[in-house]
């Protein structure tokens, strides 16, 4: 093997390892980075199992937009009224408001 096809082989060959950079950032592969759906920014759980480090993507959302659990009783309460039947069309209730 000459070293014209060892270089051949080596640049179509997946890139298997990230960088670690001066301040502990990690170089994702491209090819990872575009099949987990990653973005730029994105938030990612670090844990350590054994001596391996796990990346997982995560979702971040504002505290504003969860449900305590009373408002999910709340909710889970009004779809399941939906699903038997037990609701009020808007136009009935205006109707009954302008009379």
């Amino acid at each position: 093997m000459n070293t014209r096809t060892q270089t051949k082989e080596r640049r179509n060959a997946p890139m298997p390892i990230g960088k670690i950079g001066q301040r502990r950032q990690v170089v994702i592969p491209k090819k990872i980075f575009e099949d987990l759906g990653l973005e730029t920014g994105d938030f990612v759980e670090v844990t350590q199992v054994n001596r391996t480090v796990v990346i997982k993507p995560k979702k971040v959302v504002d505290a504003d937009d969860v449900l305590t659990p009373e408002e999910e009783k709340i909710v889970r309460k009004g779809e399941r009224q939906l699903r038997e039947g037990k609701f009020v069309v808007w136009s009935d209730i205006k109707h009954g408001l302008a009379r």
